[in-house]
């Protein structure tokens, strides 16, 4: 078991970046799977990208302007050209699968238009 803890969110105009961390109590070196999911209000949460045992996929609607990487024992999810429709909290998972597993408490992304 892991605690997550994410950061950086906040309020951006759209067209903005943000850099989310998601800070784990120990080495995620042999996590399998650490993936960013959001959920925006009335709507399910839903998977963002995800790094599993070394390769990355993304949400069809991130594709090109999303970035996840990792280090020691942080993720961090870098997103460029933010658009209103990615407002919504997001959320850091870790597990032996994308989903499974622990999450955090999650941290609020709002873009204006």
């Amino acid at each position: 078991q892991v605690q997550l803890v994410e950061s950086g969110g906040g309020l951006v105009q759209a067209g903005g970046s943000l850099r989310l961390s998601c800070a784990a109590s120990r080495t995620i070196f042999n996590i399998n799977a650490m993936g960013w999911f959001r959920q925006a209000p009335g709507k399910q949460r839903e998977l963002v990208a995800a790094i599993t045992a070394g390769v990355t996929n993304y949400a069809d609607s991130v594709k090109g302007r999303f970035t996840i990487s990792r280090g020691k024992n942080t993720v961090y999810l870098q997103m460029n050209s933010l658009k209103p429709e990615d407002t919504a909290v997001y959320y850091c998972n870790a597990g032996l699968r994308v989903g499974l597993g622990d999450w955090g408490q999650g941290t609020q992304v709002t873009v204006s238009s």
